[in-house]
């Protein structure tokens, strides 16, 4: 264990429980049937623990294959097949509840690679690297002060204490109620951070929750700062799959379902969520019928609110949920990604992961030939390489080619030996699916219980009374919405584990808590 996490272990920094689990038998005493639908993170999180339980689970996917914006499919390319995918995602290791749906298909998570470094690049300044920090707070912290050439001492002075307390002073009630009206952007300027500190350390973070600070809550950025740096013992350090997602991940996910009775079903879109006198009832595309004693909606915000615009029997048996979705149902904004195919490679030194700062359109770049074993081997039989090009909060209204080509031309003004590489192949997509986190929006964010028994959500946006964002926010989301239908039917319910609950400074006092989703 590393010193600053042992230090940060006497101060509290350290996995917290948020369900201890248990309580029940290890599998449902009776019969009990529950569908799914979604199969994300989210939603085969709460498979696998219903399915383990002994839940009769059926899973309803509406794409041709598994994974959300983790998704895997294949591509059919000149010179062969390979995967593509929905974009880059960071395995942090405070990611408890994931990794604990991910051990059940490799206990030692051996797929799971660390990325070593994580530069941010800049054309405007030296590129600034934050994975060599020490793992926990506040060793994190003070290190980022002493070596950070954007943050000097002198900046500290002039900065406004008082307006940065809310960083460190994090706490589940009081942030929200005290911060949610105000915009991350007002926040920010607040602090009187120098230009550099400002796009090196935070726009690039904000951005990163596919939000644009001017219309992403200040609350909502408070509380990933601490989940992401100040509060959690692993600090920034990051793994990633050596395979694709669907090899890694979703095809053993579905054999591990399978394996304890679940279904898996594909090409399935949910068209409607019906209340009958013998529980509930979920209609699909080409006239299928999936009835259940529970149901877990574990689809993204404009999804849900479709699906539930489209089920009248919701309006008598979830009005609350109803009035909800208008708000809910309006994503992010847009984000693209572009996968390119080239020949030749860029430089030997270049990071696998790379973060952008203040260009137009590009936020990430990743080596995908440097990180998953089927582009390394395409890479190695054809001399090129696999670039993958991320705006997690671009444009509207902007053609996903016109997008892909503006992040290769940001790209070269950083690396410039990318406009030597000839493009053999792009794969390039545009969608709006992210949660929105806006001004306001805790207040009627719902959480994973809703206000119909038996129904319940799951996902990124969905809200929590524990620190928990992006990947780890779906998985924690789908454990919570299994355990309640387990503990309703008998059964053992999931441990689900966050981070330090409260900011290094909070107060000791308690206020009220909300009520667990």
């Amino acid at each position: 264990m590393a010193v600053s996490q042992m230090v940060g272990r006497v101060i509290g920094v350290r996995q917290h429980e948020v369900d201890p689990g248990g309580g029940g038998a290890d599998r449902v005493p009776r019969p009990v049937t529950a569908v799914v639908v979604g199969g994300g993170i989210a939603g085969m999180s709460a498979a696998v623990v219903l399915a383990e339980r002994g839940v009769a689970v059926t899973v309803l996917e509406a794409a041709p294959t598994l994974g959300g914006r983790l998704g895997a499919w294949p591509e059919a390319l000149a010179d062969g097949s390979q995967q593509n995918e929905h974009g880059f995602h960071a395995f942090f290791r405070q990611y408890y509840n994931w990794r604990s749906i991910l051990r059940r298909i490799d206990p030692d998570l051996g797929f799971l690679k660390p990325i070593p470094g994580y530069p941010i690049l800049s054309e405007q300044w030296p590129t600034e690297e934050f994975g060599k920090l020490p793992p926990a707070p506040p060793a994190n912290l003070l290190a980022l002060l002493l070596r950070s050439p954007s943050l000097r001492l002198a900046d500290l002075r002039q900065m406004d204490r008082d307006a940065a307390l809310p960083l460190l002073t994090y706490d589940p009630v009081r942030t929200y109620a005290d911060l949610d009206d105000r915009t991350a952007d007002e926040l920010l300027s607040s602090l009187r951070l120098p230009d550099r500190a400002r796009a090196m350390l935070f726009e690039v973070f904000s951005h990163s929750f596919f939000n644009h600070e001017a219309e992403m809550s200040a609350a909502e950025m408070v509380a990933q700062f601490h989940f992401y740096l100040l509060g959690n013992p692993e600090g920034l350090a990051f793994d990633c799959p050596d395979e694709d997602y669907a090899t890694a991940i979703w095809e053993p996910l579905t054999r591990h379902v399978e394996k304890h009775g679940g279904r898996v079903l594909t090409d399935a879109a949910a068209t409607g969520v019906h209340r009958d006198a013998d529980g509930w009832r979920v209609t699909t595309t080409g006239g299928g019928d999936h009835s259940a004693g529970h149901v877990v909606l574990a689809v993204d915000p404009p999804a849900l609110a479709t699906l539930v615009a489209a089920s009248p029997d919701l309006v008598t048996h979830a009005p609350e949920l109803v009035a909800r979705m208008p708000a809910f149902g309006t994503p992010g904004p847009p984000y693209a990604v572009a996968r390119y195919w080239c020949d030749g490679d860029v430089a030997a030194g270049r990071a696998v992961f790379n973060g952008v700062s203040r260009q137009p359109t590009l936020d990430s770049v990743t080596l995908y030939h440097r990180l998953e074993n089927e582009s390394r081997r395409w890479a190695r039989q054809t001399g090129g390489s696999v670039i993958e090009l991320h705006a997690y909060a671009c444009e509207p209204d902007v053609p996903a080619e016109e997008l892909a080509e503006r992040m290769r031309r940001e790209l070269i003004v950083l690396w410039p030996e990318v406009a030597d590489l000839r493009v053999r192949e792009l794969r390039a997509r545009v969608e709006a699916q992210a949660p929105a986190f806006t001004p306001g929006s805790h207040a009627w964010r719902p959480g994973v219980r809703t206000d119909a028994q038996g129904l319940y959500l799951a996902g990124d946006g969905i809200g929590t009374d524990f620190p928990s964002a992006l990947m780890e926010r779906s998985a924690a989301t789908g454990i919570l919405a299994a355990n309640h239908i387990l503990r309703a039917e008998g059964g053992a319910a999931e441990p689900v584990r966050s981070i330090r609950p409260r900011g290094l400074l909070a107060g000791r006092d308690k206020r009220n808590r909300q009520n667990p989703p």
